[in-house]
């Protein structure tokens, strides 16, 4: 059928075939003339010859082609005429032979598997394509097979068989392990061409399940895997070494066919140890250079664009020291069909003569065969003035019937070639292409071409006169272009007028006329000369030109052939250079360039610069102002402005600036206009309208600026519409019913006349609605009111004065004001990720309800309570924001086995939008966090009484504690490692069976479901077997993590070898605390170097504000925190300075509720005071018997009181050794009472006190003062000794009470 082509298209095509033809008949590349010549069909566009095509997406058959007049399409399909009408699921291109085959809906591409060819035809003839077949792409799975592991000896070869599956193209093979890897290649290990995995010889490395075969089909993108292999290698000893076998290819000669133009690719991979190296040779000749290369490892052989002489024997050699083994391989090259002359289209006029002549080569030889418009010529329509002679065609006096489109067919067993070519007989009277009255201009005595572009079949023939009447110009002084085009060798001054071109042929002739003047040579009258000039001197070169008054010259000054330096030093006039302040770098040949529209010429001069005499001291100074300022050429926009330099004061001026005052906006007031070079006296300046201008200069050197010049005469501008409108409008509501409009105000001269007002204009967007206007004052903002909430303006503001309007505006576009969004999102649905991070889902709400721009979601969620505990906290709202149209989010840090509630709101730039209804969610349980303290207690010679509490954030259902411990020795060595489970219900443990005078680490945990939470570590002692104290061991402390492993729960008792570990220095455990009211006893173990300066630093628990720092005295391991708030949980920690920075962990604690007001003060009670008394009676007698006894000499009966409260504090040490002092039984070797913690060393160290003031109170109400001091049973204790912690947890007896007042 036939379809319309585009004026472009029909010059696309032409121009092809005005490249391709070869004829007598030249036909000139004019658009006009393209538009109007009858052509045959040209294919310009068709798919590959082996098109393959993806079966999951539309098949496109390309077929493109040109014509006039345009042609028509049809198919062939496997030789047969497919009629596309026919099939619903193929459609033709308008304008165009391409076919779509819609696959996508519903096709199946295996249906449209064939050979199709595409005819293009007009009535001048037909041109086809070539054969298009169509295949499918395919990518089929891997066949299963059973592999079995390969079992290999050390030092054997190996050769992994990968097998793909035949797709279609062939697919890309590669070896990957299952971290998709690839796996390593050498010269020992690599890929074969056939995708097998070679291995020259095996190594214990290569024992590996992972070995897997990839095939990569890029037509559908598609990846198969074979099932991975298993290679284990074995070893024996000694491993044999081997010498090289061939792997691939077998046997010791094989061939190769390849054809011409192709990559030749050679490989051979051998078997053999040591892994032997591959050499190539090609037998009787040399591998071609430039062609060959070598890849894997050189173990394939690649020659690209190979050619018939790369035909030979090509020999692989692989060696290693044991021998060699080698194999050759016979190449042949052959060729399918090739053009030697592909034919041209031919453009013949009725009557000529022409040939088509259509040679190939190949191998073997190819077959010529002729077809005419698409049918074998054989039997194609008889043309009396055609005849084949083989490869060629001759055409003998050809009509326009003989036009056509002919095909050449070239052949043989390895492809074909199909070039279309067409014979095109026009007859068209004679055409001028050269527009009438063209003018040429020229040098004189150089030469003119005339051009006379033309166009005629048959072709015609030209002359030329001069002037219309003129005579044919003949003889030697012209010379005639085949083209049309007359040529005067030597143009002259008579040369000049008007030429006539004819054109003329059996059909017709036409005429044209063009101008030729012939203009004067430029010329530099004054060149510029040789110059020797002293340093720091001045210098000037001339270039006076000569030139044809019609043309315009411009003239470029060079350095040494380059350009100019920049530098203000070099300074360039009408007709000269000029160089101040010459230095050495100026040496050199400077030229004068004059060039103009038709020529140029050139002259230079050398500069030599010498060494400047000496010459007495200059004193350099800024330049005096200019004077005499004068304004000439006054006009509305511009005025010229002169003035007279003042003396320059030895440094040359380099350039002025000239400044102005607006007398009638900003009297008094100078602004920046311009500047020029200090060679320049005069300029001419660009005003402004309503300007009362004045002037002055400023002259500027390498010293500075001079003062300014008197101001010149003023100069009143006349008054003009605004040239410009205000900058910046924007349109933004600040209320929801109202539209701000604002931009930024012209400034003073840009009013360009008085009365400056704003017309402003608005108008909905999208809404077929006039625009509304309102004039405003010399402001720079209008209110629009009563707008609807939140839709789009087209704004626009508009400067006027007295004189008129500024140029129209531009538009831009502005909201009203925003409110606050409707709805809140929909459809919130919660998915718990893990114990502390969830991910929430909503739908977006309705555009048009957020009214105003989308700012993006809020999500609010917080704890309602814990699964474990069951108890409710200060609710504390957590705040998510997530930018933008964005419909989920994450929600991190949630805490385990937890409740949560949380709503979803919208934000725009008004605010929040209404919240989405709670959405209750649960997180699951998690590991625990470490058990809230840990005490040893009661130590024996062979116990130890542990006591602990529950973790302070269970995270889900306890399910047991683990309990490990090992001994250290005194050389910090660890011993075996004992673990035992303890069900989650115990508080406390008895160990047995231990040690005695032996040191025990304890780590201890608890476990959930999901896991075992972190642990917290405990040191402490059993007593000695003979008589001595050990200090208890008390701590609560908290430790840091480690991975447990499962033992036996057995207890026994253990002689280890003991292994060594290095102490861990400086380190703070162990902080607690115990809290009243207002304040709170801090206490803490430092084990570290001496003279370490602590601070306490608290908050409120779960607040952001920065921590509070308090200082502690000295180096005591105690503070009191004062000022606290009843009723509050607060976190602490402990710092030692100069320590990098060292902290211990966090701790918290919670203050006492405040005490009711009307509870009874038990101090205004009769029977308490009648106590009172009743006591300090009974403390005064004994005060009296004991100074009456101490001056007697005797001593004080302690023994019976230490036994009595067995508190080895009471008890005084010597420093020397440890030992007791007078008080000390020396004969007594009975078991250390119970609360002994001396160190099996029998030494009192700082460092290793396990002190906790929390133990001599019980919760708010302990027996501590407001000063922080507590209450021991003896005031004589020396203040050197640390305070050492009681164990006991009983109420304070009457006499501890008695011992407070001593």
């Amino acid at each position: 059928m036939m379809k319309k082509k585009s004026i472009s298209a029909s010059k696309a095509s032409l121009v092809l075939f005005l490249c391709q033809m070869i004829s007598a008949l030249d036909v000139p590349l004019d658009s006009k003339l393209l538009e109007e010549l009858l052509q045959p069909p040209t294919i310009t566009q068709q798919s590959p010859k082996d098109y393959i095509v993806d079966p999951r997406e539309n098949i496109v058959i390309q077929c493109e082609a040109k014509g006039k007049p345009p042609p028509s399409f049809s198919w062939t399909r496997n030789g047969t005429h497919f009629d596309i009408d026919k099939d619903a699921q193929v459609t033709m291109k308008p304008n165009s032979g391409t076919l779509v085959i819609n696959i996508m809906n519903g096709g199946k591409a295996e249906a449209y598997e064939g050979v199709y060819q595409c005819t293009a035809r007009n009535e001048r003839g037909a041109a086809i394509s070539n054969n298009i077949v169509i295949r499918p792409s395919r990518s089929p799975l891997w066949t299963k097979e059973k592999l079995e592991p390969n079992q290999v000896r050390e030092g054997d070869s190996l050769v992994l068989h990968c097998r793909p599956p035949v797709g279609l193209p062939p697919p890309i093979i590669f070896w990957m392990d299952n971290a998709f890897q690839r796996l390593p290649q050498s010269e020992r290990v690599s890929q074969g061409l056939n995708g097998d995995l070679y291995f020259s010889n095996v190594q214990p490395e290569d024992t590996r399940e992972d070995y897997i075969c990839y095939a990569r089909f890029n037509h559908t993108q598609t990846i198969q895997q074979k099932q991975p292999i298993s290679v284990k290698v074995f070893s024996t000893k000694p491993v044999t070494e081997r010498q090289p076998v061939l792997l691939t290819p077998t046997g010791s000669t094989s061939t190769k066919v390849e054809l011409r133009g192709n990559v030749l690719l050679l490989e051979c991979i051998a078997a053999g140890l040591p892994t032997p190296v591959i050499r190539w040779i090609k037998e009787g000749g040399e591998l071609p250079a430039n062609r060959t290369f070598f890849e894997n490892f050189k173990k394939t052989l690649k020659i690209i664009d190979v050619s018939e002489a790369d035909s030979g024997n090509y020999k692989c050699i692989a060696r290693n020291i044991l021998g060699s083994a080698h194999h050759v391989i016979s190449v042949t090259v052959k060729a399918a069909p090739y053009w030697i002359t592909a034919p041209r289209n031919l453009v013949l006029s009725p009557g000529e003569d022409g040939t088509l002549i259509c040679r190939a080569n190949g191998n073997p030889k190819p077959n010529i065969s002729w077809l005419a418009n698409g049918v074998p010529i054989a039997i194609a329509p008889e043309d009396p003035s055609r005849k084949v002679d083989g490869d060629t065609i001759i055409f003998s006096h050809v009509q326009e019937r003989s036009s056509a489109v002919y095909q050449c067919n070239a052949s043989n067993e390895y492809g074909y070639l199909l070039a279309n070519a067409f014979v095109n007989v026009l007859a068209e009277p004679p055409r001028i292409l050269t527009p009438a009255n063209k003018l040429y201009q020229v040098i004189a005595d150089s030469p003119a071409l005339l051009d006379c572009a033309y166009f005629g079949s048959p072709k015609p023939e030209i002359e030329w006169f001069k002037g219309v009447k003129g005579s044919i110009l003949r003889g030697s002084e012209y010379v005639f272009h085949d083209n049309g085009t007359l040529e005067i060798p030597v143009a002259q001054k008579d040369s000049t007028g008007t030429y006539t071109c004819v054109a003329r042929n059996e059909l017709g002739k036409i005429q044209n006329e063009v101008q030729l003047e012939v203009k004067d040579p430029t010329m530099i009258i004054k060149q510029p000369e040789y110059k020797v000039i002293q340093r720091y001197g001045q210098v000037s070169f001339e270039c006076i030109i000569k030139h044809d008054s019609t043309l315009l010259p411009t003239v470029i000054w060079l350095k040494d052939n380059d350009e100019l330096p920049d530098d203000e030093r070099f300074l360039v006039g009408k007709d000269n250079l000029t160089i101040m302040n010459v230095t050495d770098k100026d040496d050199g040949t400077y030229t004068c360039i004059v060039n103009t529209t038709l020529d140029s010429v050139s002259a230079s001069a050398v500069l030599t610069v010498v060494a400047a005499p000496p010459t007495p001291a200059i004193i350099y100074a800024r330049p005096n102002p200019p004077f005499d300022l004068e304004l000439t050429g006054q006009l509305e926009r511009s005025v010229e402005l002169s003035w007279i330099p003042g003396d320059e004061n030895n440094s040359p001026i380099t350039n002025f600036v000239i400044e102005y005052e607006d007398g009638l906006h900003e009297s008094g007031v100078w602004h920046y206009q311009t500047e020029v070079p200090g060679t320049q006296t005069t300029v001419q300046l660009k005003l402004s309208p309503y300007v009362n201008y004045s002037f002055r200069v400023i002259a500027v050197n390498e010293i500075g600026r001079s003062q300014p010049s008197e101001p010149s005469e003023q100069y009143l501008t006349k008054s003009a519409n605004p040239d410009e409108n205000p900058s910046n409008v924007q349109g933004i509501g600040s209320e929801p019913d109202n539209l701000v409009i604002t931009w930024e105000s012209l400034k003073g001269f840009q009013s360009n006349g008085p009365g400056l007002q704003y017309k402003v204009s608005w108008r909905q967007k999208d809404v077929d609605d006039e625009w509304t206007s309102v004039i405003v004052a010399n402001v720079s903002k209008y209110i629009v009111s009563g707008t609807p909430t939140f839709v789009p303006y087209e704004i626009k503001v508009q400067a006027l004065n007295d004189l008129g309007y500024a140029p129209e505006p531009s538009e831009v576009i502005g909201h009203s004001g925003e409110d606050l969004p409707m709805v809140a999102p929909g459809n919130v649905q919660v998915h718990v990720i893990n114990s502390t991070l969830a991910k929430v889902h909503w739908d977006p709400v309705p555009l048009k309800t957020v009214r105003g721009h989308l700012q993006g979601y809020k999500v609010y969620y917080w704890k309602v309570q814990s699964l474990s505990r069951r108890s409710r906290r200060h609710v504390e709202k957590k705040i998510l924001t997530f930018r933008g149209n964005k419909t989920f989010g994450m929600l991190p840090g949630l805490e385990p086995y937890s409740s949560y509630k949380l709503n979803v709101r919208v934000v725009n730039g008004k605010g929040e939008g209404p919240a989405s209804p709670d959405k209750v969610f649960k997180t699951p349980e998690g590991v625990p966090s470490s058990p809230s303290f840990l005490k040893i207690t009661n130590p024996t010679l062979d116990s130890l009484t542990l006591e602990w509490g529950s973790p302070t954030h269970p995270n889900g259902v306890l399910t047991s504690y683990i309990l490990k411990f090992q001994p250290i020795n005194n050389t910090h060595e660890l011993g075996p490692l004992v673990e035992i489970r303890i069900p989650a219900n115990e508080s406390s443990l008895i160990l047995k069976n231990l040690n005695y005078s032996t040191r025990y680490k304890f780590y201890f945990n608890a476990q959930t479901s999901v896991g075992s939470g972190s642990q917290i570590t405990e040191e402490a002692v059993t007593i000695m077997d003979e008589a001595g104290i050990l200090r208890p061991a008390v701590g609560a402390g908290k430790g840091y993590s480690e991975t447990l492993f499962a033992t036996s729960p057995v207890m026994h008792t253990v002689r280890p070898t003991f292994y060594k570990v290095q102490p861990l220095y400086p380190r703070i455990r162990n902080v607690t605390t115990a809290a009243a009211e207002t304040y709170a006893n801090i206490s803490w173990e430092y084990e570290g170097p001496d003279h370490a300066n602590f601070y306490v630093e608290y908050g409120v628990a779960g607040s952001k504000e920065d921590w509070k720092k308090e200082i502690v005295n000295g180096s005591r391991s105690f503070f009191v925190l004062k000022g606290l708030t009843p009723g509050t949980a607060y976190k602490v920690r402990v710092g030692a300075e100069g320590l990098s920075g060292f902290r211990s962990s966090e701790d918290v604690f919670e203050t006492g509720p405040a005490m009711a007001s009307r509870q009874v003060d038990i101090a205004t009670q009769g029977w308490f005071i009648g106590l009172m008394c009743a006591v300090a009676l009974l403390i005064l007698i004994l005060l009296i018997v004991c100074f009456i006894r101490r001056n007697k000499g005797g001593k004080y009966p302690v023994k019976e009181k230490e036994d009595a409260h067995a508190d080895p504090e009471i008890q005084p040490m010597k420093e020397d050794d440890g030992t007791f002092g007078e008080y000390s039984d020396a004969e007594d070797h009975k078991p250390l009472k119970k609360g002994s913690r001396t160190p099996s060393d029998r030494t009192v160290k700082k460092e290793d006190s396990d002190d906790s003031l929390v133990d001599y109170g019980e919760g708010v109400n302990g027996q501590f003062n407001e000063d922080g001091s507590f209450i021991g049973q003896y005031s004589g204790k020396k203040e050197k000794e640390p305070a050492e912690g009681n164990e006991s947890s009983e109420a304070p007896s009457p006499v501890n009470a008695m011992n407070s007042f001593v």
